[in-house]
């Protein structure tokens, strides 16, 4: 507080007219957190788009000219909204609920008196009266300590609780677990760490979707076609009609748009788009059966292009509870009545986590209380204490290093051999404790003064170890076998979070301590690259490490459950967060583990296999509809012929060859391999199957020209035809056919004929009796049709074969030419 001195701010604090002034410039801890993104942005982002811009259109076309039958196609452009604003508005909602401060009252010091207020009316340099349980409010400066000790590993990852004496700068959100203090704030309102923190996860991302992206960058290819399209059909059918005066004159203009306007809707592969919404819902459903929430429905895509995950120690390799490992004698004859000394320090209300777990193994307690003791502190490590009436001497628990830190040189070789069994101990990844003791007994000054006795002696080395996941090795020897790479960030020790990696199965000779990372972002990504063990990592460079991951090329996924790992978790391709984690942690995630159970990422990953494979195999049907139909369009309108479909012949067919069938094969397992260019294989199989299909209906519209066969029955033969083909290339995508498939195959030939049969439905798609000349000519161009299919799948499966790689075909479609089960093709593969 500026022109005061520190005693005066100490004991009095703020004066009830400094407090107004800062409330009123704005100085004060309130805070509007700011929404991530608005409903209206999503509403706009997912409603009035160029895509639905042309549906729309063509939708309200038919309905001013009177015909609703042919605009059914707009349900799914509704369905696509509807599906994609959902999805946004729940990880918008997810992340608004983002917050550290969580402490409604703070407790301060204004004029001479301490007062209980709102977080948010805490001003700039309020004196803060800070004692166990509290929340630190806002970022401020230690003014006065009682032995203050603040648990800041959800915003550090630094698991051990913290001491902070005078002068210590103490952050936001962080939680006095011992001692009191008075601190003065130094940042409030936007400004602290807390909200800074808060407001950088918030900001709004989708997550990169291959499938998602591929499909838009198709949309984009056929939006710029539609136009120059629609204009050569449009004037295809007014000069069919009898030219433009003529077909305005008699009304034909009406048949004339509603054929443009067929053309348009059957370029747009409508049904793809949703398809790719609900086979992602779909996956979601089934991943919370198995305890994973799903927060954003791409990510069940997601993890099937992981190739790399980063995975922070406690909460994920291990549960996140220290345990008691084992006691080691470092005397022949150890002192009398050490295990009631354990016993004691593990049943003290005050005891840390450490110390807690000796309750278990040692439970016979001194007779008497102690006559004196010196209470544990963090910065220097150890605690002693003294009985009137029990274990002799003075007991002292605390840090090896610290109790004893000259252990070395030769000068005592009782405790060089101590310090030598300190450094096997902790190489295998356990934390240590020495207990020793000294003849003397503990004085009240040697309290005071917090000293150390000189003549201490070791008796027992104890260990301690973090309780490592049951499920944790199988689960990273699954990602060794599939390619994945992993890489360990934590806040601990280096070499403690590397001995436990190898715990796990982890090749981790050394750990890397973050504090030498380079800043530059080559050597920083060499650095990755060539060390699996990274510890004393703040959050900060979690979020760079894995930026620098992404720059190499990399799909990463990244795993915790603190607020340090918010920042990272937020910024990786695949986020995933423990249920027990924070909830500023899951709110960032794509994925929470309801269980925390890490076991449930294989199935995961498995899922995800099932979503690429599947959905790549179902956009070689929607695809092959487009190149078709826009082929048509190109063709039909220089040839100036009439197009041979009307919108509603071309959705049934389309929902009986593509759309229902298409449902079911995005649900069939499918475990293959993920191989990146999935829009390139899914072209080269869907152009010339739509170019074959493209060449057999104008041979046959030119053909039934040519022998005078009427509109009528022309649109029906060119229905017949699509329906035969369209047939075929379902079959040839589902190959190798298995029972389920031949199920849903069968299904849809026996609608298909009765579509043709039942006179309800022939009424309304408008299909007639073709005649002996018209069904001739459907059979001929259909077989043509389908060998020419055939050959188009046999030359793709070499064309793709030859370019990836040998590999041994599964059940991933027949055209799917890369089915790959080979670890060594994914992985090389993931990392192009």
């Amino acid at each position: 507080m500026t022109g005061e001195s520190t005693t005066e701010q100490t004991s009095h604090g703020l004066s009830p007219d400094e407090v107004a002034a800062r409330l009123g410039d704005g100085r004060s801890n309130a805070f509007v957190e700011a929404s991530s993104r608005s409903v209206w942005s999503i509403v706009r982002a997912n409603v009035f788009t160029l895509f639905n811009a042309i549906i729309g259109a063509c939708f309200l076309v038919l309905l001013f000219l009177g015909r609703w039958q042919d605009a059914l196609f707009g349900l799914s452009a509704v369905a696509n909204a509807f599906i994609g604003s959902g999805q946004e508005y729940r990880a918008k909602r997810a992340l608004d609920r983002l917050a550290l401060l969580n402490a409604p009252l703070a407790r301060v010091l204004r004029s001479g008196a301490e007062k209980e207020i709102p977080s948010a009316e805490v001003v700039l340099d309020d004196v803060l009266v800070l004692r166990a349980g509290d929340q630190v409010p806002a970022d401020a400066r230690v003014l006065r300590s009682t032995r203050l000790q603040l648990d800041e590993s959800m915003l550090t990852g630094e698991s051990d609780a913290v001491d902070k004496d005078a002068g210590s700068d103490i952050l936001s959100g962080s939680i006095v677990v011992a001692g009191d203090a008075l601190a003065q704030v130094q940042h409030v309102g936007a400004d602290s760490f807390a909200n800074r923190f808060a407001s950088e996860a918030k900001r709004f991302s989708l997550m990169h979707s291959e499938l998602r992206s591929s499909i838009n960058r198709v949309l984009r290819w056929v939006t710029w076609l539609i136009g120059p399209a629609a204009l050569l059909v449009l004037n295809a059918q007014m000069i069919a009609a009898g030219g433009w005066e003529e077909a305005i004159a008699s009304g034909a203009w009406r048949d004339a748009a509603v054929g443009a306007i067929a053309a348009i809707v059957a370029m747009i592969p409508l049904g793809l788009v949703l398809m790719t919404s609900i086979t992602f819902a779909v996956g979601a459903v089934k991943l919370t059966r198995r305890q994973v929430l799903v927060q954003e429905l791409a990510a069940v895509e997601g993890l099937a292009r992981v190739d790399i995950i980063c995975l922070d120690k406690t909460g994920t390799l291990t549960e996140g509870d220290i345990v008691f490992d084992g006691s080691h004698p470092l005397q022949t004859d150890a002192a009398p009545g050490w295990e009631q000394v354990l016993a004691w320090y593990g049943a003290q209300p005050d005891a840390n986590a450490t110390a807690r777990c000796l309750a278990e193994p040692y439970t016979q307690l001194p007779a008497a209380e102690p006559a004196t003791r010196i209470e544990f502190s963090s910065a220097r490590k150890w605690s002693a204490v003294a009985f009137a009436d029990g274990p002799a001497g003075t007991w002292v628990l605390g840090g090896p290093e610290m109790v004893f830190p000259a252990a070395s040189g030769g000068q005592d070789p009782a405790l060089d051999t101590m310090a030598d069994r300190v450094r096997t101990l902790a190489s295998s990844g356990r934390r240590t404790l020495v207990l020793a003791r000294s003849t003397a007994v503990l004085t009240e000054a040697d309290a005071e003064a917090e000293r150390l006795l000189p003549d201490v002696e070791p008796v027992m080395l104890l260990t301690f170890r973090e309780q490592v996941r049951s499920d944790a090795r199988e689960t990273l020897d699954y990602f060794a076998s599939q390619g994945v790479a992993v890489r360990v960030i934590s806040g601990d020790n280096p070499d403690t979070v590397a001995a436990i990696a190898r715990e796990v199965g982890l090749d981790a000779p050394h750990g890397f301590d973050a504090r030498q990372l380079p800043e530059d972002e080559d050597a920083l990504a060499e650095v990755l690259e060539q060390n699996v063990v990274f510890g004393r990592v703040t959050p900060q460079q979690k979020k760079r490490l894995v930026l620098a991951l992404k720059a190499r090329g990399h799909v990463v996924a990244m795993t915790g459950d603190g607020v340090n790992d918010a920042l990272a978790i937020k910024e990786a391709d695949i986020g995933i967060a423990m249920n027990s984690g924070s909830a500023a942690t899951k709110a960032v995630a794509r994925l929470i583990l309801l269980d925390g159970k890490f076991s449930h990422l294989p199935g995961v990953v498995g899922e995800g296999r099932q979503v690429i494979a599947n959905i790549e195999r179902i956009s070689m049907l929607f695809l092959t509809k487009t190149v078709y139909a826009s082929a048509l369009a190109i063709v039909f309108g220089a040839l100036l012929l009439t197009f041979p479909f009307l919108p509603r012949q071309l959705s049934a067919v389309d929902g009986l060859t593509i759309g229902i069938p298409a449902f079911f094969l995005a649900l069939l397992p499918n475990q293959r391999r993920y191989v990146s260019g999935f829009l390139r294989r899914s072209l080269i199989f869907s152009v010339p199957a739509g170019l074959v299909i493209a060449a057999a209906l104008t041979v046959y519209t030119l053909a039934a020209n040519a022998i005078g066969i009427d509109q009528a029955q022309l649109r029906t033969g060119a229905t017949l035809i699509l329906t035969l083909v369209g047939l075929w290339v379902l079959i040839v995508l589902s190959r190798p056919v298995t029972a389920l498939k031949a199920v849903v195959i069968g299904a849809m030939m026996i609608a298909l004929v009765l579509m043709y049969t039942i006179p309800i439905v022939t009424d309304f798609l408008e299909l007639v009796d073709p005649g002996p000349d018209a069904a001739l000519l459907v059979a001929v161009i259909s077989a043509l049709s389908i060998a020419g299919i055939e050959i188009v799948r046999f030359v793709y499966r070499r064309v793709i074969r030859s370019s990836i790689a040998p590999v041994t075909p599964t059940d991933s479609g027949a055209a799917d030419g890369g089915a790959q089960n080979s670890s060594t093709v994914g992985a090389t593969e993931s990392r192009k």
